[in-house]
């Protein structure tokens, strides 16, 4: 794309323009004051970038969340400082714990007040450091020809090493004034550092003269998903994923697991390979011991040693580094026979004990599945079904499961789910909420219908905030306070906003009102009153079946 030089441009155009040469092309966001000159830059942009406005600042932030959690790429948002920003940053720790490329951007009072305690509209103490906290990267923007290059700065930062928010930041006189601009090119991220040729061939030695070994990936291995099938299969070893790390191998595979079944190989585990995860639940929580050899893939260094030094740790990017331990497993592999027939007896023994421990929650997630088409999308919140997602919903596609990481934002879901449904237009997106939760974002039903996103979404309604009001009860004798709550109708609440409001009442209700959702193509709510479920924690978090060490 060619630019013109030294335009003369406000800073609110400077940073439109640099957006849009970034390839930006959607911006959730809601005016303001502050915001006025970028708001009309977005508008004489033309349909440059599509602006989507919520009703509430942490709805913009939590769509801007799914856009890039479910894409790869940067989601972008915009909303007025002080209680603007500070509205979003629930949303931005999320997007910190998922290492999600969010980028966000806020005005700020004029230049000459900030940090002077006049009490100007929106001023807080310190607005920047506020988001640094919660990016690895925030700046303020000085002056109109600062923001080309602040702007380039921001995206190699979300383009370089781990991916995680960034934050920006432009005064309200700034955005006004006028100079002459000039306007860069796309940025670049940084290359990756090269793995270490020596640590490399450790590495494939110890996996090659292994017995038991397994693979653990999280969402830092979304861009290895060829290499990890291809590692797998060579080694005969188990994928173990959860979270973020769903769908990195179609877990119609054979030796695609969750932690249900990972927990049973841990105890006979001799090498684990982690690539893009913290492998913090299994060396902390499963036990660890002398017999037991740990290799560490990661993009960033600071996370190799983190938990504790693993036998060989690897700085590089997950795709070439798997491809290099490939090459280099040749000459140690060990003469493998098929797994096949063991890993499906372990899948079977897994969803046993998934229905034996949380049979209900199953019946509504095989309802979803069954209904949901493969290119599908599917949104979990903190909720009994959602909680069980984590472990029994069979996901086939890297970024196609989007959950909250170890943030555990309580409320993220519906808003996130949007999100996701404006960077898939095309495909089907279900988004899971409990009646607590979905009450958090529930006023976005308007903006689901202002924008034409046609995302289905489930609502689980038993009055209370389940996980509080069961250890009330069984915990804390009977001391039942604040964890139940009164609902409105959620069909007529529905259908108030234009949307299509639905009640199931079964699993098989649920899969005719699902099939009803996804073809009526409009935004959708389908209430399931429900009661109590049984506890599903001890799924998610297995108990130590090894000796520890720490």
């Amino acid at each position: 794309m060619e630019h013109q030089n030294n335009e003369k441009l406000s800073g609110g155009d400077a940073l439109v323009r640099s957006l849009i040469i970034e390839g930006i092309d959607t911006v959730f966001g809601l005016p303001g004051i502050q915001l006025d000159p970028m708001f009309n830059a977005l508008h004489d942009s033309g349909n440059a970038i599509s602006v989507i406005n919520s009703r509430h600042e942490q709805g913009v932030a939590y769509m801007a969340f799914g856009y890039s959690q479910s894409t790869g790429k940067v989601g972008a948002y915009a909303v007025v400082p002080g209680p603007g920003i500070l509205n979003t940053t629930a949303a931005l720790s999320t997007a910190y714990a998922c290492n999600t490329r969010v980028l966000a951007i806020t005005g700020q009072i004029p230049s000459t007040s900030i940090n002077k305690g006049f009490g100007m509209l929106h001023e807080i103490p310190e607005q920047l450091e506020v988001m640094k906290g919660l990016t690895k990267h925030s700046a303020r923007i000085n002056h109109p020809t600062e923001a080309p290059q602040k702007i380039s700065e921001a995206f190699r930062q979300l383009r370089s090493g781990r991916p995680r928010p960034v934050g920006l930041e432009m005064p309200m006189d700034i955005m006004w004034k006028k100079s002459e601009v000039i306007l860069g090119s796309r940025t670049s991220g940084c290359p990756a550092p090269l793995p270490d040729p020596e640590l490399v061939e450790k590495a494939a030695k110890i996996l090659g003269e292994s017995q038991q070994p397994m693979i653990f990936v999280g969402g830092g291995a979304y861009e290895a998903c060829q290499e990890i099938k291809t590692l797998a299969e060579t080694l005969q070893a188990p994928v173990i994923s959860y979270q973020n790390g769903r769908g990195i191998l179609d877990e119609r595979h054979y030796l695609a697991h969750t932690n249900t079944a990972g927990a049973i190989l841990w105890k006979n585990c001799d090498a684990a390979i982690s690539i893009g995860c913290r492998m913090q639940a299994e060396r902390t929580s499963w036990g660890m011991d002398d017999a037991l050899k740990i290799i560490h893939v990661d993009i960033d260094p600071t996370e190799i040693n983190r938990i504790m030094k693993p036998d060989v740790g690897l700085v590089s990017d997950a795709a070439f580094t798997t491809r290099k331990i490939i090459d280099a497993l040749n000459k140690y592999n060990l003469k493998r026979n098929s797994r096949e027939e063991e890993m499906l007896n372990l899948k079977a023994q897994a969803e046993k004990l998934m229905e034996e421990k949380a049979g209900p929650q199953m019946a509504w997630l095989r309802a979803i599945r069954d209904v949901l088409p493969d290119n599908g999308l599917f949104v979990d919140e903190f909720t009994q079904v959602g909680y069980v997602s984590r472990v029994g919903f069979p996901v086939y596609n890297p970024r196609s499961m989007i959950t909250p990481g170890y943030q555990g934002t309580l409320g993220y879901g519906y808003a996130t789910a949007l999100g996701v449904k404006v960077a898939h237009p095309d495909k089907p997106v279900v988004s899971v909420n409990g009646d607590g939760g979905f009450m958090y974002t529930m006023p976005e039903i308007a903006t689901a219908v202002h924008h034409n996103i046609n995302l289905v979404a489930i609502v689980f309604s038993d009055g209370a905030y389940g996980n509080v009001l069961r250890m009330q009860r069984e915990l804390h004798d009977g001391k039942i306070i604040a964890s139940q709550f009164t609902n409105p109708d959620f069909v007529k609440l529905t259908e108030s906003f234009g949307a299509l409001g639905l009640r199931a009442k079964t699993p098989n209700e649920l899969r005719i009102a699902l099939e009803q959702g996804f073809s009526a193509n409009r935004p959708t709510i389908i209430e399931v009153p429900v009661k109590a479920f049984p506890e599903p924690f001890e799924l998610l978090r297995p108990i130590a079946t090894r000796g520890t060490k720490g």
